[in-house]
């Protein structure tokens, strides 16, 4: 049995065009955080600690959707969301509505570990956050001049955006998006986790899919999945735990279980996934344009990818 990781950086409408100076930083810090990941799985670390460690480095890398990237709120406002699980346990842990958390994604494994709840937001995790003595910034920190740049373009186009978005609305730049990681490692223990700063403009208080276990993230005996997309979507679907429960219920493989979700099940143009199984397989399908992400095996496969 040999371990897997694979990630993503969001999907959407990524046009073909999106030109070198957008793409470049984007797939560098793909293969940045998947060789993290890879280190880390090598050296003998548990899934939950590789996939902590993977989402913690695309938390900090503004050119995602998630802590120092993270989109604005309709008020200009940052409220982030995650999510992580541990296959084996079923044990599980969420946040939302974080906005000075430097990493959402370690505190939503505290809450996990360290309470007997499954979910915290807002003023609470932020409480939460403050006892455990998790690291906090001041939530200027989240607010980059891009992301008030989008909020301002998708504003006056009047919607709320996905986190890649048509090129019109925002001159030709691309959205960055949601970042998740999943794992099997040596023993064949599955862990999920995904981070979010959600849509841009969405509304103040709009909870998404990446923190609904189930839903954007979910992890079992039979695998581990981590969602991105419009999380309206991505909830409907129960995209997470559909995957799962077709190989459970009806022995689909990793690969037929994923596809008959982003294909039959979520809305063209909505969702991607990547998902591991306890065998080590990898999938990583989309419905949209594109979808950044990665996956490395054991036996030397390794792909970084958009379209």
């Amino acid at each position: 049995m040999g371990w897997t990781i694979a990630l993503h950086g969001g999907a959407g409408d990524i046009p073909l065009s999106l030109p070198p100076e957008r793409r470049e930083p984007r797939e560098a810090a793909l293969r940045h955080c998947l060789q993290i990941g890879v280190d880390a799985i090598k050296t003998g670390r548990s899934s939950l600690d590789v996939i902590e460690l993977v989402v913690r480095e695309l938390e900090d890398n503004p050119h995602f959707n998630a802590g120092r990237g993270s989109v604005l709120t309709t008020n200009g406002t940052v409220e982030m969301e995650a999510c992580i699980m541990d296959g084996n346990t079923k044990n599980c842990g969420a946040v939302s509505g974080v906005t000075t958390v430097k990493n959402a994604i370690s505190l939503a494994r505290l809450v996990m570990e360290k309470t007997c709840h499954i979910y915290l937001g807002f003023g609470g995790a932020e409480a939460f956050a403050r006892d455990q003595g998790v690291e906090t910034v001041d939530s200027s920190h989240f607010v980059t001049k891009e992301n008030i740049e989008r909020l301002k373009q998708a504003k006056e186009a009047n919607r709320v955006q996905i986190d890649y978005t048509q090129p019109s609305l925002c001159n030709g730049d691309s959205q960055i998006g949601t970042v998740g990681c999943v794992v099997v490692d040596r023993y064949g223990n599955l862990a999920a986790a995904t981070s979010t700063g959600g849509l841009v403009n969405k509304m103040v208080g709009r909870i998404g899919d990446t923190p609904i276990i189930g839903a954007g993230t979910y992890a079992n005996r039979f695998c581990a999945v981590s969602a991105t997309g419009k999380g309206e979507a991505i909830i409907r679907a129960t995209v997470a735990r559909d995957v799962a429960a077709l190989m459970e219920y009806k022995g689909l493989s990793l690969k037929e279980a994923a596809a008959y979700v982003i294909e039959e099940c979520a809305p063209s143009g909505t969702a991607g996934l990547v998902a591991v199984s306890a065998a080590g397989e990898v999938t990583m399908p989309f419905n949209t344009t594109g979808m950044f992400r990665a996956f490395a095996t054991e036996d030397g496969c390794e792909e970084v990818a958009i379209w």
